[in-house]
């Protein structure tokens, strides 16, 4: 089965996406499932997961609303706060939905050093980390010191990077971001997302070579096992359309691939660290 790791569903009168302004027009819209459905099929992707946006509870409930009425959608990674005492509640409300897959930290915007050092945060951290429940990462890459770190009071977190840790792609940033998904791809229960590329490069004028080096650093980092596509749609479309984000990373991939590694990169790799295949079963897919 072919599943689309990483995109995003929004609607604006939710009024819960303060990132989102006319100034952007090209995103200020709503994007809901139906807009996505002919790119979906043209490429093959039976299921895809979809992550929050906005940095509230309720939009999590929203995403989780949608998956009863849309089949295409195999499970919401959703928002918590993490220094909150209330955390734990709210999870274990959150999980009686079986759509819920897991939970991401947003640190791109934040002093994740600062953050991540935060008793409440650890804590809960290690929590989720003897649950084995999936966490997503959003950071860009001079925040990998502050998840090395972490990793060193969690090493089993069962978590992913998302976006392979924004690098600039535009400045053909190398070091020191090569050498840190080297150092957090030797936990083994640490996975990365190949997503979020295109708009780290030159938004309006990328070649598909700009990604061959990030591409092919990040599979023999982490191994073909633990990495996934992720259209990153909509968010995308600044910089490329969605065959457009498929082509970029089929285009970079190592050579000579088998069916099976390329089965395992665009799904089989997110069934496995999203435990999907007891989602499927509880939720009768």
């Amino acid at each position: 089965m072919r599943i689309d790791a990483h995109q995003h569903y929004w609607q604006l009168s939710r009024n819960d996406y303060g990132w989102l302004t006319p100034e952007v027009p090209t995103l200020y819209r709503d994007f809901m499932p139906a807009d996505l459905t002919e790119s979906l099929i043209r490429h093959g992707i039976a299921k895809t997961i979809v992550v929050q946006a906005a940095a509230t509870v309720e939009e999590t409930e929203f995403l989780l609303g949608l998956c009863q009425t849309y089949d295409s959608i195999a499970g919401v990674v959703g928002w918590l706060d993490f220094d909150q005492d209330n955390f734990v509640e709210t999870f274990e409300l959150l999980r009686k939905n079986p759509y819920f897959i897991g939970v991401r930290l947003m640190l791109q915007s934040i002093d994740a050093a600062e953050y991540l050092q935060r008793p409440l945060v650890i804590h809960h951290l290690k929590w989720l980390e003897t649950l084995r429940f999936p966490v997503d990462l959003l950071i860009h890459a001079a925040q990998f010191p502050a998840v090395l770190k972490l990793l060193e009071f969690v090493p089993n977190l069962h978590a992913v990077i998302d976006h392979i840790g924004k690098p600039q792609i535009s400045q053909q940033e190398i070091s020191p971001w090569q050498e840190w998904v080297t150092e957090v791809a030797q936990y083994p229960q640490m996975y990365c997302k190949l997503s979020g590329m295109v708009t780290e490069a030159n938004m309006s004028d990328w070649v598909e070579s700009d990604f061959n080096f990030y591409i092919k650093h990040v599979t023999h980092a982490f191994g073909l096992n633990r990495v996934m596509f992720g259209s990153d749609w909509p968010v995308c479309l600044l910089a490329a359309s969605y065959d457009q984000a498929v082509g970029i990373l089929l285009n970079n991939l190592p050579e000579a691939l088998t069916e099976q590694e390329i089965d395992d990169i665009f799904g089989n790799n997110a069934i496995r660290f999203y435990q999907l295949e007891t989602h499927f079963m509880n939720t009768g897919v």
